[in-house]
């Protein structure tokens, strides 16, 4: 059942400051954009301010929170800002959950987008579409942990298990741009997997300097081979060197989580020329100290985009075993297998959906 009750939003950008209202439905108003202030912290909480009062008034009810993600470091239960990156002027530490609660008398939440995707996605898209379509193939199997990554101009990401999103003690949980890079283990991931990794592996493959390299969406065109191609082979090793690095770092990551995996950005819509390598590294080899190969994960990885890889996955390997001592019988499926998907909201409808479900979902907990 539609929740109507309305939540603001704020997408922050290093471009644009972004607000809008939703409820449960999506955004009940038409945005309002305003030009993002960066560098001078009086001038950005004025144009925050003045952003969320505009999106008061154009609502069609009165909102009961404000909601949003804002770039990290933070510590976002308190709402408490630290960005040193593409915000300088919250630098230092700037209170602007509670600037804003007491602004605007509503009880404010601050998550990091990659919180807010996956929180989206396990409440309305990746999470219970698996889980329906299992039910629908007969299987008693249900997932209840989502694992989600963002690529874009940056690797983030996000996790939920049992309906509750996890940030840790530090709001620091889910940092996957920082596990080692499995291409240059001296670096970060997020150097490989990102806009400018895809950009900077074309650059060097083609020859080029990277001020000269096309954009994501370009390059898989190219890869494509759509007839903008001028170096196929150079495209499909910049996706091809995307996929081994995320593949590597959700090797690591799912080793301890142990669920589904949803991936949404804007490099997301070229899954097709990444995914099979991150199959490949997430299934490959590892060794012991003396050579022995053994599986890098425990459980078989399977494309959820591809009908052939989900009807199996869907399918399982249920065996039906007797009790011992006893006539009686009993199913189990014995496949240790997570899913990979490719966002069913759409990135930004899904971070959406996660800041206005995660303030009802606060608002209502207190109150019980």
């Amino acid at each position: 059942m539609r929740d109507k009750r309305i939540v603001l939003t704020l997408d922050a950008g290093g471009t644009n400051f972004v607000f809008s209202a939703v409820d449960s439905s999506g955004e009940v108003i038409s945005p309002v954009r305003l030009p993002a202030e960066t560098k001078d912290l009086n001038k950005s909480l004025q144009t925050i301010t003045s952003g969320f009062e505009q999106a008061i008034e154009k609502s069609p009810r009165p909102p009961v929170a404000i909601s949003f993600a804002f770039p990290g470091p933070a510590d976002y239960p308190s709402g408490i800002i630290d960005n040193v990156g593409n915000l300088p002027a919250f630098a230092g530490g700037v209170a602007l959950g509670p600037y804003l609660q007491w602004q605007f008398g509503l009880p404010t939440f601050i998550n990091n987008d990659g919180d807010l995707f996956a929180y989206g996605e396990a409440i309305a898209g990746l999470l219970p579409d698996v889980n329906k379509q299992l039910e629908l193939a007969g299987s008693k199997k249900r997932y209840r942990t989502l694992f989600a990554i963002t690529l874009g101009t940056g690797l983030g990401g996000g996790l939920v298990h049992n309906g509750e999103l996890f940030i840790g003690d530090n709001s620091n949980a889910s940092e996957v741009w920082l596990l080692r890079n499995r291409l240059r283990p001296e670096c970060f991931a997020e150097e490989g997997a990102c806009i400018r990794a895809v950009r900077g592996s074309y650059a060097k493959h083609a020859n080029i300097s990277f001020d000269d390299s096309p954009t994501p969406q370009q390059i898989a065109a190219m890869a494509k081979d759509t007839g903008e191609a001028t170096n196929q082979h150079a495209a499909i090793q910049a996706y091809l060197e995307l996929g081994q690095v995320v593949g590597g770092a959700l090797a690591n990551a799912i080793t301890l989580l142990d669920g589904l995996v949803v991936i949404g950005g804007g490099i997301s819509g070229a899954y097709e020329l990444f995914m099979q390598p991150l199959l490949d590294e997430m299934q490959g080899k590892i060794e012991t100290y003396d050579g022995k190969p053994i599986s890098r994960i425990m459980q078989r990885v399977f494309n959820l985009q591809c009908n052939q890889q989900r009807a199996v996955f869907m399918e399982g390997a249920t065996r039906t075993l007797t009790i011992p001592g006893s006539k009686k019988e009993i199913t189990y499926d014995p496949m240790k297998r997570i899913g990979i998907g490719i966002t069913r909201l759409g990135t930004s409808r899904a971070i959406s959906i996660g800041a206005h479900a995660f303030a009802i979902h606060q608002i209502d907990k207190a109150v019980a």
